[in-house]
């Protein structure tokens, strides 16, 4: 009986190629599947061990945190400090770095994660997922300061992120390309599914919070109004729109089927002082870099979000991402004005 081939062997087989490697790196990514595995375990069963509704607090957002916001960040911290892998830690729910207990082996690179996105899909049981974006840490840096984790998201070594759906899927890139892994829960393992996704350069699907668009600036305008039109307009083809208000079930869907998904900058997040909707580090980097590597694009509208210099661990941008020729069409309308 054929078994398949499993995340970690997928990763060994990696490093294989790479002289200097430790399996240090293959530890660390062992340590985010536990993790996921766990969240995933704690999502599934929901009410039956009363880890849905609001926890009654907000996170350093300013956003109501569910419980299984608080339980998840708490597992990821779990599982990803106690094994020597990493030298520090960053979570889009807490409003500082996270340093290792005294004495605890340090690892030699720094994570940054978003527990659970989309938790507020959680109630009505819509997908959700975790996101993480690997760095390498400073040489010698016992308790990496938050100034260690402000790397622009060309410099990431690795990111993927897990989705919680009818099936739980890890998706991964290390720079040579996007695999996708399935849990099998009969085994406990996460099996490869598809060894190399990519999205096409156009589409007819796009995603936006259409609610937002009397904030929208005009570039954004035109380009759904041009959507909208359909046959009848300037594009000669009809459109769909989808809306899942999870970045994670967004991003999956356009790696497996194509489309663009938008969350750009309004005179609405504007007004509160906010340059974007979405976290740089936790969101728009990671998921910048498996959208490139499957062969589309990223940027604010305005320029290319791994490029970005970050200037802060909870730094907001504007997002577009997904198809190439649409991302481009979008941002060459930035241009314009």
């Amino acid at each position: 009986m054929h078994i398949g081939t499993t995340l970690t062997n997928c990763i060994i087989e990696t490093q294989r190629n790479i002289k200097s490697a430790t399996g240090e790196f293959t530890g660390l990514l062992n340590d985010i599947s536990v993790a996921c595995k766990k969240i995933s375990d704690l999502v599934d069963k929901g009410d039956l061990i009363d880890v849905l509704g609001s926890a009654e607090s907000e996170n350093v957002q300013g956003e109501t945190q569910k419980k299984l916001d608080i339980i998840s960040n708490e597992v990821f911290i779990s599982a990803l400090s106690q094994n020597g892998h990493v030298a520090g830690l960053a979570s889009e729910e807490m409003d500082e770095v996270i340093n290792l207990p005294e004495g605890a082996v340090r690892g030699h690179y720094l994570v940054l994660f978003d527990p659970l996105d989309g938790s507020s899909n959680i109630d009505v049981n819509v997908s959700v997922g975790t996101i993480f974006s690997i760095l390498r840490a400073p040489e010698g840096v016992a308790n990496p300061r938050a100034e260690d984790f402000l790397q622009p998201g060309t410099r990431q070594v690795a990111a993927g992120y897990c989705l919680y759906g009818p099936s739980t899927m890890m998706v991964l890139t290390t720079g040579q390309g996007v695999k996708m892994f399935t849990l099998d829960k009969d085994i406990g393992e996460f099996m490869m599914t598809k060894g190399e996704a990519s999205i096409p350069e156009d589409t007819q699907e796009f995603a936006i919070n259409m609610s937002n668009s009397r904030f929208w600036e005009a570039p954004v305008k035109r380009y759904i109004d041009e959507c909208l039109a359909g046959k009848d307009g300037e594009r000669g083809k009809d459109f769909n729109m989808r809306w899942v208000a999870s970045m994670v079930a967004e991003v999956h869907r356009i790696l497996q089927r194509g489309g663009v998904f938008m969350y750009p900058l309004d005179s609405k997040t504007m007004a509160k002082g906010q340059e974007g909707k979405l976290r740089l580090m936790y969101e728009a980097n990671p998921m910048s870099f498996i959208i490139e590597q499957a062969g589309g694009a990223a940027t604010t509208g305005r320029e290319r979000i791994m490029d970005i210099d970050p200037q802060g661990i909870h730094q907001r941008v504007p997002v577009v991402l997904g198809a190439k020729n649409e991302v481009e069409r979008v941002t060459r309308y930035h241009s314009e004005g």
